[in-house]
């Protein structure tokens, strides 16, 4: 009954089942609704990272489809309407049928000889995993926490995450239409009406700037990076319609909306896949030993035609003995499978950008002399290199093995400078090849 328990440390309500209790707390007992748990309510010793116990009476005690409130709501049914009136112990309990109420009742109350020790010993064995029983403390993910007025911060919206509120609000000068209202009792009945009209439009404004709050809540949507690092995950098609159905996000909520984009995704593999079999089928290929072996020519010719390429621009660059050593020398580096030093000759005339300074660009300080001079040839500031090598290096452990082609939709930057900074990944041995 939860008028015999004591009240909600933090509301002062009535404890219904579940709730919770601190481990550490106590005596007396420390006892807080779901609510104040979840807002992390604390008072003087009572921190909210302490280990609980979620309170229930959800559990098994004789039988296994008994549960321990329905063993109370029978004790107090047959004490109401006396032994024998199973068809009134029913009604009241109204979860288990007379014939169950009898049987339950005859078996567990009248013909145990050991319902006495049976207590005891549950007794026992509650106290002894009291302990065990505490479920430890885990923080959630923290968005977060910029400096104020820093880009990071901009791309949050001013979000502060020790407050968890914004730094300006929607509609941030609503309260302005009730600074000049005052409730007198010389009002009229016009003015006092409009004075209320004034007090709900406010009202609605709130509603609409706690349900925006909700919505970015729940998508996610705070760290605005990260979420930007998941988005990349699918194909450019997907990603397009990704980006145009993202209005309808906030009536289809956080997890219908993902399954719906999941479902398009798995449709475009499913087409692409099926074009595949198509091509295979074009060509007159029945079975898959055949659709190696056709995989295989297409990449040699693909490799023949990129070498024609390679040869025209021989021939464009013969008449330049310094651009033609150039060229060589890059692709020496791309063959040897290190990171070309030399800049690609250029017959427009326009010089190659020079090496991005560093000094002051914060983040510089995380990397190593290497990993600086990449920085400073692929002319990539410190801070987008790190979120980057973090992506790429999380995908790697988690597929065991990354491919070019999927560094390319994780980062979608300029495809030399992946191809770079995979490169580069890949010497070091931060990622392996798939």
């Amino acid at each position: 009954d939860p008028f015999d328990k004591p009240p909600c440390r933090g509301c002062s309500s009535y404890l219904t089942e579940p709730y919770v209790k601190c481990a550490e707390c106590g005596p007396p007992p420390f006892l807080l609704c779901l609510q104040c748990f979840t807002r992390g309510f604390e008072y003087k010793k009572h921190q909210s990272d302490h280990t609980y116990e979620i309170m229930t009476s959800d559990f098994p005690v004789l039988d296994p489809n008994w549960t321990a409130q329905e063993e109370m709501s029978l004790l107090e049914a047959v004490m109401d309407c006396g032994f024998g009136n199973w068809q009134d112990v029913a009604n009241q309990m109204c979860t288990k049928s007379k014939e169950e109420c009898e049987k339950h009742y005859m078996k567990h109350f009248i013909n145990n000889p050991l319902f006495a020790s049976t207590l005891l010993n549950l007794k026992q064995a509650e106290e002894a995993q009291h302990h065990e029983t505490a479920i430890p403390f885990h923080s959630a993910d923290d968005p977060p926490r910029p400096t104020f007025d820093s880009l990071l911060s901009r791309d949050m919206a001013g979000y502060m995450p020790a407050r968890a509120d914004f730094v300006e609000e929607f509609d941030n000068y609503a309260e302005w239409d009730l600074r000049d209202i005052d409730f007198v009792e010389d009002d009229s009945d016009i003015l006092h009406a409009l004075k209320i009209a004034v007090v709900d439009i406010y009202h609605s404004r709130l509603k609409e700037r706690q349900r925006r709050k909700k919505i970015i809540r729940d998508h996610g949507l705070i760290n605005l990076r990260k979420f930007q690092i998941l988005e990349r995950r699918y194909p450019k098609e997907v990603q397009e319609l990704y980006e145009t159905m993202r209005r309808f996000a906030r009536i289809l909520g956080p997890v219908e909306h993902d399954k719906f984009i999941e479902s398009h995704a798995l449709e475009f593999e499913l087409r692409r896949e099926i074009k595949r079999l198509q091509e295979y089928r074009a060509a007159g290929i029945t079975n898959f030993c055949s659709a190696r072996t056709y995989d295989h020519l297409k990449k040699s010719r693909d490799e023949e035609r990129l070498k024609r390429t390679m040869l025209s621009e021989v021939l464009q660059y013969i008449q330049d003995s310094s651009a033609c050593q150039q060229w060589l020398s890059r692709q020496a580096d791309i063959d040897s499978g290190l990171t070309p030093t030399v800049p690609v000759p250029s017959t427009t005339g326009r010089r190659s950008a020079p090496p991005l300074n560093l000094t002051g660009l914060p983040g510089t300080e995380k990397l190593n002399e290497k990993e600086k001079e990449l920085c400073q040839m692929v002319r990539l500031v410190p801070g987008a290199y790190l979120e980057y090598k973090a992506a790429l290096v999380n995908e790697c452990n988690k597929q065991g093995g990354l491919r070019l082609a999927q560094a390319r939709a994780l980062i979608k930057i300029d495809v030399n400078k992946t191809r770079k900074i995979y490169d580069f990944l890949i010497r070091e041995g931060y990622i392996t090849k798939a």
